[in-house]
């Protein structure tokens, strides 16, 4: 099937699945189409089941696979889903909230992943699964920082005081770089590669400074090269030719693509507006970003719930997924808290701020490509199943629910 045809065929799904879940579900676009793709996989599932060959099952799984979910996220949305949400993020107010942000989205992740890690190794034993522990702390570093697409997604439903919201925006901008360099690190440790703190500094210097730093020349070059000129066409493909070049340039240097895309983001969408764009240049930039954001948003929801045709998970697995999710959520509430008790001998924090941070830790695709690019090794289908298991809880029950637990603990 070529390209253009596959890319017809979920385009169709998604409007389809759109439309049904406004007319009938009314559950929050990204979350009904992603309980839409779930439910519409599991039905297949079952029918094959129940009577192999009706819906030739098989043929189905190809298409999903020929996707190809790890390339489509990692190498595909996520430079324009990253970029449309940094745009959006009112800059001095990310600055006045820096040392949270930041501590959140190192120290943070780094004891997310110890916790997780730790804790799903111990579970594994208990449960007689073979999980070395090295492979344990690698699905503890690709599950423990937040998705960006999924929280930014769901703060659009969701009611949320300014000062709170820029903390979770920033940090699951930022905490992405720190998770995909410790999973790398953490990947190499388990191969049977040698680590040494000397590595680790000199992966984490190139990947993600070496980003923030490539991402703020691309995006001052292309700011100035807007300021030059009035002319909204111009400007929307020069704001396009950023981002696909900025994470082309990070992926050929080694360097982190999501914290470059995020970092020219921040600088267009915060120095544009004052003193680079006309009225009519910033409705159309704005607007044509704003319309990428919610359709390759759409598109990834539909196919999260769609990948459950690929990943085929074994009965053996059930009650690892089952502990996978309380432990995520130990881990989120711990490394929420530490920051938060920390930064507020400094300053105040609203009251319920760590119980929102922590169910609004909301994992999503970059978590499950992250398992789908480990190496067909043994303990990939268990990390696999766990992934998935924490990612659907999150998105599904915590997503939904989270518009309550404000309510209630934000009194």
């Amino acid at each position: 099937m070529s390209l253009f045809e596959l890319g017809a065929i979920l385009l169709v799904l998604t409007a389809a699945f759109g439309w049904i879940n406004h007319r009938l579900a009314y559950l929050p676009h990204t979350v009904g189409l992603l309980v839409m793709g779930l439910g519409a996989s599991l039905v297949i599932i079952g029918a094959e089941a129940a009577l192999p060959g009706l819906l030739h099952y098989e043929d189905l799984v190809r298409l999903v696979r020929q996707v190809g979910f790890q390339e489509t996220v990692l190498d595909g949305m996520l430079a324009f889903l990253l970029f449309a949400g940094a745009l959006h993020v009112d800059a001095p107010s990310l600055r006045s909230r820096a040392w949270t942000i930041g501590s959140m989205a190192t120290l943070g992740v780094v004891l997310s992943t110890a916790i997780i890690g730790t804790g799903l190794w111990a579970a594994a034993q208990g449960l007689g699964i073979a999980m070395p522990l090295p492979w344990a702390l690698v699905f503890g570093a690709l599950i423990s920082p937040t998705d960006p697409v999924a929280v930014l997604a769901t703060l659009k439903e969701v009611k949320v005081p300014s000062d709170l919201q820029t903390v979770m925006t920033g940090e699951t901008l930022f905490n992405d770089g720190v998770g995909v360099v410790l999973f790398a690190v953490l990947l190499e440790a388990a191969v049977g590669g040698s680590i040494e703190p000397l590595h680790i500094g000199q992966m984490f210097f190139v990947e993600a400074l070496g980003g923030a730093a490539l991402g703020g020349v691309t995006g001052y070059v292309a700011y100035r090269a807007m300021r030059a000129i009035d002319d909204y066409t111009i400007e929307v493909l020069i704001s396009l030719a950023l981002v696909v070049g900025t994470y082309a340039v990070a992926a050929r240097l080694h360097m982190s693509g999501p914290l470059a895309v995020v970092i020219a983001g921040l600088l267009i969408g915060s120095r544009g507006p004052r003193d680079a764009f006309s009225d009519q240049t910033q409705r159309y930039l704005f607007g044509f970003w704003t319309l990428i954001d919610e359709m390759l948003n759409s598109v990834l929801f539909l196919l999260i719930g769609l990948e459950v045709l690929v990943l085929r998970f074994e009965p053996a697995f059930g009650w690892l997924m089952a502990v996978a999710v309380p432990l995520a959520l130990v881990a989120r509430l711990a490394a929420v808290s530490g920051p938060v008790l920390l930064m507020g001998r400094f300053r105040s924090f609203l009251r319920g701020t760590i119980p929102v941070l922590t169910w609004g830790g909301l994992r999503g695709g970059i978590s499950v490509a992250l398992a789908l690019s480990i190496p067909e090794v043994a303990e990939k289908s268990a990390i696999l199943a766990a992934t998935y298991a924490v990612v659907i809880f999150t998105l599904i029950v915590q997503g939904l629910s989270l518009r309550a637990v404000i309510q209630r603990v934000l009194k």
